[in-house]
């Protein structure tokens, strides 16, 4: 009898493990808000780290967050860290591509409260005084994240945080003055 119980549930397991490994390997959220501003200006807000205290939805998670700021003052080599309580965790923001108006690639490297790299990219379609601002954020899962994600849906999980940091920009962006 416990025979039976033990080649069952080795079955079980068996099945488990084969249905995590078939489970895709990467993962992608994005979001999208129209912001009547000028491309410059909504651009601005993302190619420079030292802005995202504005519009970021996890800057006001923690007050006592730290923060760094390294290499270029904005673009192209910019680089941001952070480390705070669990709800911000610990990690750094490198700009790694920076088109003005029109593109900006960030690699993403979380460190706690789990290591992972991501890959983040915002691009900004004008069209007249208004500008699209499409924000992505696309990973890699390995094995302990395929089974993590069969219960956490990761759109579910950030995306609602996109969408309040895009409406943050949005109020920036349009009470920044124009120039």
């Amino acid at each position: 009898m416990i025979k039976k119980i033990l080649s069952g549930l080795v079955i079980v397991v068996a099945l488990l493990v084969i249905f995590i490994a078939l489970q895709s390997s990467t993962y992608h959220v994005e979001r999208t808000a129209t912001i009547n501003a000028p491309s410059p200006v909504v651009f601005a807000q993302v190619n420079d780290f030292h802005k995202w205290n504005a519009w970021s939805p996890w800057a006001k998670l923690d007050p006592a967050m730290k923060q760094t700021f390294e290499g270029a003052p904005a673009g192209n080599g910019a680089v941001y860290t952070w480390t705070g309580n669990k709800e911000v965790g610990e990690g750094r923001m490198t700009i790694t591509e920076s088109h003005p108006s029109d593109l900006v690639k960030i690699k993403l490297d979380f460190l706690r409260p789990f290591a992972a790299t991501s890959d983040t990219v915002f691009t900004f379609k004008p069209d007249g005084n208004q500008t699209a601002v499409t924000w992505s954020m696309t990973g890699e899962k390995n094995f302990i994240a395929k089974a993590f994600h069969l219960f956490v849906n990761m759109d579910k999980m950030i995306g609602g945080d996109f969408e309040k940091g895009l409406a943050q920009m949005k109020s920036v962006a349009e009470a920044a003055p124009r120039q």
